[in-house]
């Protein structure tokens, strides 16, 4: 695993260095395979750099969209990741609809939706039973919590090794998830953290032994890249722990 980490000076380098690292990933994705795919990360920190892409001139019809996890709501919802970034990127740009790949929320069980997109993402990445999709780029945050997608503290989500989506739960209320091995298998983990918030998540993350069930970020260890870009608040104590 090679894994860098930047402390920038403020949320506004954060947002820029992502975006030149999502510019960077795109261009070398698209030259060696014909196409980009992403998995993007819900919260606040995120949508200014999808709003930063949206202004980009940029080859749509090879871009490929994914979300890490999801909230069990529709997707009109004001808590949908899946909205935020229509509003912020996807609705401002003439990206085909089929190169969208949200998570389905519609289903009476959300287990029943989490089988549903597996199956999805094994027909798009023409998968074989067992076999994990390798996305270009996945974007992370991390919780106050150190969760991230919906792979929360001492939930079963985080025991899952054989799916590629899972149920994740967030004090009773049902999310879907990649599972932690699908996040992974990706070529580049890009984590964008900010705020002071972090810092003792982070001290966690970071330190040479800690509990993966109570700090779930700790699980993430991709075969490709990891990238850490923290905002000075979140990453003041990084250089003691790194």
């Amino acid at each position: 695993m090679n894994t860098t980490v930047e402390v920038l000076p403020d949320k506004t380098a954060l947002i820029q260095r992502s975006l030149d690292l999502v510019l960077t990933k795109l261009q070398s994705a698209i030259a060696e395979r014909g196409r980009f795919t992403i998995a993007l990360s819900g919260g606040s920190t995120p949508k200014p750099l999808y709003e930063a892409i949206a202004t980009q001139s940029l080859p749509w019809d090879k871009i490929h969209v994914f979300w890490g996890d999801e909230r069990y709501v529709p997707a009109d919802h004001p808590d949908s990741n899946e909205r935020m970034a229509r509003q912020a990127w996807l609705d401002q740009v003439p990206i085909p609809a089929a190169n969208i790949h949200a998570m389905p929320t519609d289903e009476a069980d959300p287990v029943d939706a989490a089988q549903k997109h597996e199956q999805q993402l094994q027909q798009f990445f023409q998968l074989q039973p067992g076999q994990f999709p390798t996305l270009d780029l996945i974007l992370l945050g991390i919780g106050d919590d150190a969760h991230t997608a919906s792979l929360f503290p001492h939930t079963e989500a985080l025991q899952v090794h054989d799916r590629l989506i899972t149920v994740g739960n967030k004090d009773g209320q049902p999310r879907i998830t990649f599972t932690a091995p699908l996040i992974n298998h990706a070529r580049c983990v890009a984590f964008m953290v900010a705020g002071a918030s972090k810092q003792t998540a982070l001290s966690q993350i970071f330190a040479p032994t800690a509990d993966e069930m109570t700090y779930p970020a700790r699980l993430i260890q991709p075969e490709g890249e990891l990238w850490w870009l923290l905002d000075q608040a979140a990453g003041e104590t990084i250089p003691a722990i790194a």
